[in-house]
């Protein structure tokens, strides 16, 4: 089996350090896709060293290149990851993507669902299975004040709804993250806050190796929960953020912060005046031009069997719950989905 990671830093592995290079949740889960010899050994065992470099890993019968690469955007995925992961051939790829775009002064939902969509439609249609996940919003990962966080919250609310509508279309394994427990929980994030820890990247394998079982995908042995490195400490997010902290914030300043300062201006001054609805509906408006650039028949390879649903939605394992994992699964339409029913 041949298992390709697309994607930014979360499925790059920051946050997951391992020697001298990174792992994350996909080279864990690479590690249980498929029971080997010791079948009772760690599933991720087979994959608890970092790659050697060339971002490619063997695990007993699984081959496992990560091309996710930090700061990535989805239109990078489409243009610089895609073409090399379809001549890779995977059986099972992953495309978790989408929070840089909301942390960008050009943020545009519709660029991004067509770079979604021309992702996954390219892969689909090689007959891959597709695994996908909505993210929390960033303002709440990084506990901004309302009027900041709350164009960030409305940005990602439009990326995890262009997402769970091309999970149905693609007939996906989509994984849920943008629960308020994921973001609470501080045994799940590493120093930095923006990145899950050794735990988060556990918690998100072995919770996709449940959804891979559940559809008879995936037969060797779970990954394990719990870390084996020490959580981090406050000395760690104080190293954090006087070393790679410092460029990460600065880049923000210069990209992201005069926009979000002004978005955070008009977030004000309708709410001052009672209006604050107006700006729900501006992003209902362009969410809906964004779904109707990529609404059409779905494809026929890649769709989901009809003995069950095209997507699945769960909390991730600790963190869901049975009435989480039964979330109802959204209806590609090119019409605006109400943004406070999505990610929440």
């Amino acid at each position: 089996m041949r298992f390709a990671a697309l994607g930014d830093s979360l499925t790059a592995g920051v946050g997951d350090p391992v020697g001298d290079g990174l792992r994350g949740w996909a080279a864990l889960l690479a590690g249980g896709l498929v029971a080997d010899d010791a079948d009772n050994a760690d599933a991720d065992a087979d994959n608890a060293d970092a790659d050697d470099g060339s971002g490619e890993a063997a695990g007993g019968a699984v081959r496992f290149h990560n091309f996710a690469v930090a700061g990535a955007r989805a239109r990078d995925v489409a243009a610089f990851q895609l073409p090399r992961a379809l001549a890779y051939r995977p059986d099972v790829v992953s495309v978790v993507v989408g929070m840089n775009d909301t942390l960008r002064r050009t943020f545009d939902i519709t660029e991004v669902a067509l770079a979604l969509d021309r992702t996954c439609a390219a892969l689909s249609a090689r007959g891959a299975v597709l695994l996908t996940a909505c993210l929390p919003d960033p303002g709440a990962v990084l506990g901004l004040p309302g009027p900041l966080a709350r164009p960030l919250a409305r940005r990602q609310r439009q990326v995890d709804a262009v997402v769970h509508t091309l999970s149905a279309r693609y007939g996906a394994v989509h994984l849920h993250l943008a629960d308020a427990a994921w973001v609470a929980d501080r045994t799940l994030w590493s120093a930095d806050r923006l990145h899950p820890g050794e735990r988060g990247h556990r918690t998100i394998a072995a919770r996709f190796h449940a959804l891979l079982a559940e559809r008879g995908l995936a037969h060797g042995a779970a990954p394990g929960r719990e870390p084996r490195q020490p959580p981090p400490s406050r000395a760690d997010a104080l190293r954090w953020l006087a070393t790679a902290g410092t460029g990460w914030v600065l880049r923000r300043c210069h990209d992201l912060l005069p926009d979000l300062i002004r978005l955070a201006g008009a977030e004000v001054r309708h709410r001052a005046r009672g209006t604050g609805t107006l700006l729900d509906l501006r992003a209902e408006r362009s969410l809906a031009a964004a779904l109707a650039a990529v609404s059409g028949p779905a494809p026929a390879s890649g769709s989901a069997p009809a003995s069950g649903p095209p997507a699945v939605l769960a909390g991730p394992a600790g963190v869901g719950s049975p009435a989480a994992s039964a979330r109802p699964v959204p209806v590609p339409v090119p019409t605006a989905v109400p943004l406070a029913t999505m990610g929440e």
